[in-house]
Parts: structure tokens; sequence; C-alpha cells
């Protein structure tokens, strides 16, 4: 048998036995689920599904929406659409 190691991570209790129910449901253990995981990280060299954090540029614009900065109001939804097909054309042409 091969070696083995043992990981301890804190967790948010209700952050646990929520995951813990869930992998209950896929009928696999906690244990299970975290070999999979770094079984998964080993094969790809990566995390092995998508990175949704925003990076800083991204995060700026939410924060600017939140407090209403920098924003364009359109009168209607042709009007955007006119404005965003104007551009992409003068884009492509340049």
């Amino acid at each position: 048998m091969a070696k083995t190691a043992n990981i301890n991570v804190k967790l948010e209790v209700g952050l646990k036995k929520e995951v813990d129910a869930i992998f209950k449901s896929l009928g696999i253990s906690t244990a299970e689920a975290v070999r999979l995981f770094f079984r998964k990280v080993k094969d790809f060299k990566r995390l092995p599904f998508e990175d949704d954090v925003p990076n800083e540029e991204t995060l700026q614009v939410m924060r600017d929406t939140d407090e209403g900065k920098n924003l364009t109001e359109w009168e209607s939804l042709d009007s955007y659409f006119n404005y965003i097909e104007e551009n992409v054309k003068a884009e492509n042409h340049s």
C-alpha cells in the first residue's frame, strides 16, 4: 500500500455540513472528493474548473457600477445595439 498523508483544513461548520451532504448525495465521502480533486489538479496542472475570480479591472467596473460612476445610459435597446454595431464596424475597418 502507498504511503498516505493527512491534511487538516479549517472550514466554516455550515459550509462543511452542506458540502458533506452534497457528497453523500453523490455517493462519495468527503475524503474521496478531496482525493478526486487532488488527482484532477495533478492531471490538469491547474484547478479542474474555471476560475471565476474577477481581475482588478472587472472589480473596479463593479465598484463603479455600484456607486453609479462611469455609466452610459441609452434611450432604448435599439439605440444601444446601433451604437455597438457602428463601433464594431469602425473597429473592423481600423
